[in-house]
């Protein structure tokens, strides 16, 4: 779980709509303390900088699914309810952080700057980790195949969704949705149930 106490939590709130409204490069610290009501000293003293103040953002919005696959993993359930489950807290997760998402997509491709994500890539090597643990409980069982690319499935859960949500206007014309409401519930229904579809298939049949 993160450290950040309320008035960091309260920064990096401001810091993360500022950054999904007009970019890193176009937010200034100068905006982001005034949003927040505090001095600019403030946020240099919490985080040092402006790049130090985004690398925080994105451990406070994903440090805790380290503790949520553990505790999957220890849950009385088959391990293809679990994969079901974890497909379910993944959609979910990005769903509630697609801004962030969204600006991180954005440095990454961007490669504007030199930033540190060791934190952060480190984090998603434990994920990983409680991943792979799931997929040997499953292949223990004679559930799951023998030759799984388990480096793989985040990305194809991930890279599905962001399909979807960067060509929402013509999924939405396919698809005759009406308003926000109706592509979001598409997304935790029939797109949820193709993941789960597809990454099944993957665990399952062999080569």
């Amino acid at each position: 779980m993160n450290e950040f106490n309320e008035k960091q939590t309260e920064i990096l709130h401001v810091a993360e709509a500022l950054f999904a409204q007009k970019g890193f490069d176009g937010t200034s610290i100068r905006e982001i303390a005034k949003k927040a009501k505090i001095n600019i000293a403030m946020v240099s003293y919490y985080f040092g900088s402006k790049e130090k103040l985004l690398e925080s953002l994105i451990l406070f919005r994903t440090s805790d699914l380290k503790m949520q696959l553990e505790n999957l993993f220890t849950e009385e359930l088959s391990p293809m309810k679990k994969i079901d489950k974890l497909i379910e807290l993944y959609i979910n997760r990005l769903i509630k952080n697609k801004c962030m998402y969204q600006i991180l997509h954005f440095e990454f491709s961007s490669k504007k700057r030199v930033m540190d994500f060791k934190v952060f890539t480190d984090m998603k090597k434990d994920n990983l980790r409680s991943l792979k643990k799931i997929i040997a409980e499953g292949q223990e069982q004679g559930v799951f195949a023998k030759d799984i690319n388990v480096q793989l499935l985040p990305p194809t859960i991930m890279g599905t969704f962001f399909h979807f949500q960067m060509n929402r206007f013509y999924y939405e014309e396919i698809f005759d949705f009406k308003n926000e409401e109706d592509f979001d519930n598409y997304i935790k229904t029939d797109l949820t149930n193709h993941i789960k579809k597809t990454i099944k298939a993957l665990l399952v049949y062999e080569n």
